[in-house]
């Protein structure tokens, strides 16, 4: 097993690691919108928060070796399901000609009061 750590994402808030290979996958933790240079929450709608997220993952999957071309799986958990067709169309940007295959599901309270969590296994290098 590996870890992973990049400085282009947001260092994790506790315990845990921005990814961990193993077995062939690539399992990234859940990212909110942090923004990596300043350490804090983005200010924003949940477009905006998905974005970040987004970019978060981004960098951890490329520090891994991967890409969001071979993203299997993931899980978006949102602090309000009517922000789903918003957060939709920013995830759709990103997972466009790939869809992996995905459960969003609505969360009493994410890390930080964040609108939205994303988080992925995809196949490793």
């Amino acid at each position: 097993m590996k870890t992973i750590h990049t400085d282009d994402a947001p260092q994790a808030i506790g315990p845990y690691a921005q990814a961990t290979v193993g077995g062939g996958f690539v399992w990234c933790s859940g990212q909110v919108a942090i923004v990596p240079a300043t350490g804090k929450l983005l200010q924003g709608d949940v477009q905006e928060e998905t974005r970040q997220a987004l970019k978060n993952l981004t960098a951890v999957l490329e520090a891994a070796g991967s890409s969001t071309e071979k993203v299997l799986r993931c899980t978006v958990y949102l602090k309000d399901m009517n922000d789903f067709k918003a957060m939709n169309e920013v995830y759709g940007s990103v997972f466009s000609s790939h869809k992996p295959a995905r459960a969003a599901i609505e969360i009493a309270r994410l890390p930080l009061d964040a609108a939205v969590e994303i988080s992925c296994v995809a196949l490793a290098p």
